[in-house]
């Protein structure tokens, strides 16, 4: 499948979570099984060299999680504060509307491990931020990132760029 036909895949929702925004709806690409494979496949090609995949709480569990089993490489998930059993080393940072918190176990990575970041969208790249400065933290080397879906109005390619980080996104969508 060319890109194009999978960005025909994602459903755009109008003014969801609020008017005026055009949610990109990935459940419709996970829906269709060969989409869901081309997309997995083109992440690993973007991806391939790395030595694990981490992927952030939720959506980032989905993709991440699919792209190192196609690599057959470790995948690091980057959770939400408070949902590992384990010591945890974290990352607050800002949303929109607030604050949050990153957390993942500091021994799931190897001191300079090259770990590449695979998540659904890519917007003001807040989230990516934060899972990148967490990973550096525990001792990766994070220098690739990969999405479906990039927003780049909203900045979060070149947020991740000016930290060192090589952003690519399977389908653009303009606007918010």
């Amino acid at each position: 499948m060319t890109p194009a036909d999978l960005k025909a895949l994602v459903r755009t929702i109008p003014d969801f979570p609020k008017k005026g925004i055009q949610f990109r709806d990935i459940t419709t690409l996970l829906g269709n099984g060969r989409g869901f494979a081309a997309s997995v496949e083109w992440l690993a090609d973007e991806v391939r060299g790395a030595e694990a995949i981490a992927g952030m709480e939720a959506r980032g569990f989905i993709f991440g999680a699919a792209v190192s089993a196609r690599l057959g490489l470790p995948f690091l998930p980057i959770r939400k504060s408070g949902k590992l059993p384990c010591q945890v080393i974290g990352v607050d940072y800002e949303l929109e509307y607030g604050l949050d918190r990153l957390e993942m176990d500091p021994q799931s990575v190897s001191d300079g491990q090259q770990v590449a970041i695979v998540d659904d969208l890519l917007a003001t790249g807040g989230t990516a931020l934060a899972a990148t400065a967490l990973l550096r933290k525990a001792g990766a080397r994070v220098s690739r990132a990969a999405f479906v879906i990039g927003l780049p109005d909203l900045g979060g390619s070149k947020r991740l760029a000016d930290e060192a980080v090589d952003v690519r996104a399977l389908m653009e969508f303009a606007g918010d």
